[in-house]
């Protein structure tokens, strides 16, 4: 059977609406996939092969109804997500006449005439609360940037939130009860309304107590007013005639999160834990998230204009439950896009990461192939496992029926189930055998994007390799890390430094040039920082801990910004002032000065070593690269070779590893920090093993708790006990202190990152342990096993095996 289904099968909701947009119809009769799968799927969905062609697709279908609509009414979204949406917009409008983009347009079947979007009216989506319009991070900034300035747009025909005036207006003067003035009901800055940012919602529906909260319930009241009249600006303008958005990891859409109702409009509203912690990066922290609220435009907004076309962009495994729901469950405010449904015009566009979960594509992928192998049928069959609550050697033919999936594999492998149960647990336990084994005389390079990415991924692993002798381990960090630092965390350790400065420690390792000595001896003196944070964690005295990292921020400041170190400390306690003048008046989120940057940095790579030295590893095994395509802007730049693998190449050179690990992510929202880095690995890679043609090299594919593998995506499956669980956490919680309290969090727990990892691993011994059987585990002969309560999944590969998983992660990311 095709992928494809002949038009007559589908609904007449399918064939009226493809005949609508052109632009849609390239696009389905281009893709692998239908656009509907009705009844199952209840909106049209769209497959596209990657990141960049998401962004293309989404910039054409705007341009088509903008050709048709050129006065009318359009929502566009910020962040990330609309990058090459933006880039083609521009592109096509900047490079209309040229045979290029003359021949994309025949393509895509928009009409002869050059779009212009000047007649068009922009409509905000939403905007955090409150927040200056002259913040870098603010929405309203980024529509000013990216859309009014970017497209051409008419500022005067914008519906914008500028939330740092909304509910600011002076009332009529009143008087008190002694007759004078209440000059306290007016206010002229959003900071003396809300101290720091705090909106408390519950003024709504209480008496307020104060001077304070009745100012602040008088605004509150006028903000809710701003927002009747907003939508009602809306409605009056006929509704919005196109909008393009995200979806949240709770399926959100706008700021309308899991739970709304699908009639809702323009409001001021919280955040739930799950959408807090993804803006926790727009906002420099969670702490700055929740203390703010939102202004949003309702999901009855969005749906008022029957006509709209609503285009919701999704790319990257990490979308694919948020998608499936929102494309195949009925309506319920469980499902925030399923509110979409009542629109003929609206159109999931997504990527083929993002559609792994959509049950009819599945199978009709399945069935398209013309045998499945080994893999195939360990992903199904274990699938249907975990979902019936059976062990492998448990599943009956009944089972199998009551699966699509499982009935259109079990019968292209022309085996009996048992056979294929019997394949599939022996594979299991062969790769829990695998991950149980210990390695002796090897170099190990592992490799991270950021500071916690091995510890998260596979520290279970490096652990059991760490305690034989004769193996050498080596951790290199690709970037930097500054931007997951918060400027409340330098504040307290300037504390410490300030104190650490006055102290008589100070006076003597100043006289001894602890500060100042260079080559082997400046060497020691960092690994002696390392090790005085690490007694005081040993001896539980917080005192020597904080002496050890003001040593090393100590050491920093006067690397970067050039202070010397003298007994008197005057210079170095004047930049601890001017430090701190700089945290306290930089709102969350701001984008730092390099040298800001760089110290930010070097905590977290102290940090880093104080991990490692927790098993015995210290400097120079431990390599700090700050690869130069992480910056703090929104779009950074790609890798290259000079710049980012040069430096992983000169390491291999130095090390001569066995083992290189790599995080090897699956297709994400884009080229982010993982992927890069994995690109930059890789090209040092390959270059290493064309030089040297190594016997030996192999690479261990590992990944955090941002993305899981699957077990049949996998070679190695690693054992994980209590005892492991326990020493992780506690070396995160002790080492990583900026991460501490989790500033920058998982959306899917509230707590560190440790806590995610335990889940993680915790989960992945339930699938197995399933699939297994609770006996094979705690009745096993080995203790290893028998104590097993976690499992860490890692895929091992060849230098070719990895050249080509990146290249086809590269095709599926970067090549529109």
């Amino acid at each position: 059977m095709a992928l494809k289904r002949k038009l007559e099968e589908t609904d007449a909701k399918f064939s009226e609406d493809v005949a609508t947009s052109e632009v849609e119809r390239h696009l389905a009769a281009s893709s692998a996939f239908d656009k509907l799968y009705a009844p199952r799927e209840k909106i049209n969905t769209i497959v596209v092969d990657n990141f960049p062609a998401l962004g293309k697709a989404a910039a054409f279908r705007f341009l088509e109804w903008a050709q048709a609509n050129p006065q009318g009414v359009c929502s566009l979204p910020t962040g990330k997500t609309p990058e090459y949406f933006i880039k083609w917009v521009q592109r096509v409008l900047r490079e209309w006449s040229t045979p290029a983009i003359q021949e994309e347009v025949r393509r895509f079947g928009l009409q002869p005439t050059k779009p212009n979007l000047e007649g068009l009216t922009f409509v905000q989506i939403d905007e955090f609360y409150p927040i200056s319009p002259e913040q870098h991070n603010s929405f309203h900034h980024y529509v000013m940037e990216y859309y009014i300035k970017g497209f051409g747009l008419d500022p005067n025909k914008a519906l914008l939130m500028d939330c740092s005036k909304i509910g600011l207006g002076r009332q009529e003067q009143r008087f008190g009860i002694t007759g004078e003035p209440e000059d306290h009901l007016n206010a002229d800055k959003m900071e003396d309304v809300w101290p720091g940012g705090q909106v408390d919602l519950t003024l709504r529906m209480r008496e307020p107590t104060t001077r304070l909260e009745r100012l602040q319930q008088r605004v509150l009241r006028q903000v809710d007013q701003w927002c009747s009249e907003y939508e009602a600006k809306i409605r009056a303008l006929g509704g919005i005639g196109f909008i393009m958005g995200g979806i949240g990891p709770d399926g959100h859409v706008a700021f309308n999160c899991q739970g709304c109702d699908h009639h809702s409009t323009t409001r001021l509203d919280q955040l739930n834990y799950a959408s807090q912690a993804a803006a926790a990066g727009d906002l420099g922290g969670i702490d700055a998230v929740r203390r703010r609220k939102v202004i949003t435009i309702g999901l009855g907004t969005i749906t008022y204009n029957s006509e709209c076309v609503a285009i919701i962009c999704a790319a990257g495994e990490a979308k694919a439950k948020v998608v499936r729901e929102a494309v195949e469950e009925a309506p319920h405010v469980n499902f925030p896009a399923t509110a979409l449904h009542k629109l003929p015009r609206a159109c999931f566009f997504v990527t083929a990461g993002a559609a792994k979960l959509l049950s009819e594509r599945q199978l009709i992928a399945l069935q398209k192939l013309g045998s499945v192998d080994a893999q195939v049928v360990e992903r199904v069959l274990v699938d249907l496992s975990v979902r019936s609550r059976k062990k492998l050697v448990d599943l009956t033919s009944e089972d199998v029926a009551a699966c699509k999936l499982a009935s259109c594999v079990v019968g292209k492998a022309g085996k009996p189930l048992a056979d294929l149960a019997a394949m599939v647990r022996d594979s299991l336990i062969a790769k829990i055998e695998k991950g149980s084994h210990v390695h002796v005389d090897k170099k190990f390079l592992h490799t991270e994007p950021h500071h916690d990415d091995i510890m998260l991924g596979y520290l279970p692993a490096v652990l059991r390799n760490t305690r034989v002798a004769s193996n050498e381990h080596h951790f290199v960090c690709g970037t930097s890390g500054f931007n997951s630092v918060s400027n409340k965390h330098m504040l307290m350790l300037l504390d410490r430094v300030e104190k650490f400065l006055k102290s008589p420690t100070w006076r003597r390792l100043c006289s001894a040039g602890y500060f100042s000595a260079t080559g082997e001896a400046a060497l020691d003196f960092r690994r002696r920082d390392v090790w005085k944070f690490l007694d005081g964690i040993a001896a539980a005295d917080h005192e020597l801990r904080d002496e050890g990292s003001a040593r090393r921020l100590v050491f920093n400041i006067c690397d970067i910004y050039g202070d010397s170190a003298d007994v008197e400390a005057s210079a170095l306690l004047d930049r601890v002032q001017q430090l701190r003048a700089y945290f306290n008046r930089q709102y969350s989120g701001q984008k730092d000065v390099t040298e800001v940057q760089t110290l930010k940095g070097s905590c977290r790579e102290f940090e880093a070593e104080c991990v490692w030295g927790y098993i015995g590893w210290q400097l120079p095994n431990i390599s700090h690269l700050r690869l130069g395509f992480y910056t703090a802007d929104i779009f950074a730049p790609e890798p290259t070779h000079q710049r980012d693998v040069m430096p992983i190449l000169k390491l291999m050179r130095d090390i001569k590893p066995n083992v290189v690990s790599v995080a090897l992510d699956p297709e994400a929202s884009g080229p982010d920090t993982h992927y890069k880095v994995l690109q930059a690995a890789t090209a040092a890679i390959e270059q290493y093993a064309d030089e040297e043609k190594p016997e030996d090299l192999t690479v261990w594919g590992y990944r955090n708790v941002w993305f899981r593998f699957e077990p049949h995506e996998v070679s190695t499956i690693v054992p994980v006990s209590l005892q492991t669980i326990s020493t992780l956490n506690h070396m995160f919680l002790s080492a990583f202190e900026s991460q501490r309290d989790a500033e920058f969090p998982a959306y899917e727990i509230q707590g560190p990152f440790c806590d995610m990892s335990q889940r993680v691993q915790v989960q992945q011994y339930d699938m197995i342990e399933t699939c297994l059987g609770y006996e094979w585990f705690h009745k096993h002969p080995s203790p290893l096993i028998r104590a097993t309560r976690g499992l860490v999944f890692l895929r091992e590969m060849s230098v070719v095996e990895l050249l080509r998983e990146s290249r086809a992660l590269r095709k599926q990311t970067e090549n529109a």
